[in-house]
């Protein structure tokens, strides 16, 4: 059992907060029914990127053996078998699409796209370099969107501006670590890896977080944001995400980190303050209270 639940993957499903995001900064959270609809939304999601790890893990299981962390994982290292494989996905896959079907038609599209998505990315795009940074991305995209039109609440384009940003800049750092950690075996494990440069991929990141940081603070004085909040004060929140940002930046060139978002949020104390703060000065603007 502790192997299977780990092959779910479940401390990943913090990626899924991207869910509520959308009703963070609509400030419908006090709304109890768009509340329960983001919920339900989140464990729809949750589910179903469940069963798209374990798809994964069950197409790449070869390759994983051969490398030096991937070989741990439950249908590599052989502790979980290929049938119970087979049915933990589909029991998540049944009832995440149950989920969304009961949140409405659009969320359940969502959901669908997300799969397909997924399914063109391990059979194929994940190949294709840069677009496979983008199809990452795209993955995030849509949990925003299931958090805003999936649960009816219109998306800003601020807000999916700036979570396209974010998102690509988590997805070259992943990239970037695999480098550092692989160094020049990485070919033989990603074959994408091939195309990627070390310097290059500083490049990008360096890029991607400077677009993050200069699209939230633009969002956060933009007058479409005051005029529907009524404030300035989201301004508040922007060290917060430097600082955020910075820190990744240290512990993927100076840890050997950056290869998992989740993981890193949930060991290091930085991080952690730094989105409690984030949370906790967007919540207290928006409340009035700052």
């Amino acid at each position: 059992m502790p192997a299977l639940i780990r092959l779910l993957r479940p401390h990943q499903w913090l990626k899924n907060g991207f869910v509520f995001v959308g009703l963070l900064f609509a400030n419908a959270w006090s709304e109890e029914r768009t509340l329960v609809a983001a919920c339900l939304a989140f464990l729809a999601f949750c589910l179903t990127a469940s069963a798209v790890y374990v798809l994964n893990d069950l197409a790449d299981r070869e390759q994983d053996r051969l490398h030096p962390e991937k070989r741990h994982r439950p249908l590599a290292g052989g502790t979980v078998s290929v049938r119970a494989g087979l049915a933990a996905a589909s029991v998540c896959l049944a009832v995440g699409l149950a989920l969304g079907m009961a949140g409405g038609g659009t969320l359940a599209v969502i959901l669908m796209a997300y799969l397909l998505l997924n399914l063109a990315y391990s059979h194929g795009l994940k190949h294709v370099v840069v677009l496979d940074i983008f199809i990452i991305a795209a993955g995030f995209m849509l949990r925003l969107l299931a958090g805003t039109i999936g649960i009816g609440i219109p998306p800003s384009h601020w807000l999916l501006l700036c979570g396209l940003m974010v998102t690509l800049f988590l997805g070259f750092a992943k990239r970037r670590a695999e480098l550092n950690a692989l160094q020049r075996e990485s070919a033989g494990h990603r074959r994408v890896l091939e195309h990627y440069t070390p310097a290059m991929l500083d490049q990008f990141t360096t890029l991607s977080a400077t677009a993050t940081v200069i699209t939230y603070g633009l969002y956060t004085v933009s007058p479409e944001t005051v005029a529907a909040h009524g404030t300035t004060g989201l301004m508040a929140s922007v060290p917060f995400v430097l600082y955020g940002l910075l820190r990744y930046l240290f512990l993927l060139h100076g840890r050997n980190g950056g290869g998992d978002p989740a993981r890193q949020l949930l060991t290091d104390r930085h991080l952690q303050i730094a989105f409690l703060g984030w949370l906790l000065s967007v919540v207290a603007v928006l409340s009035h209270r700052l």
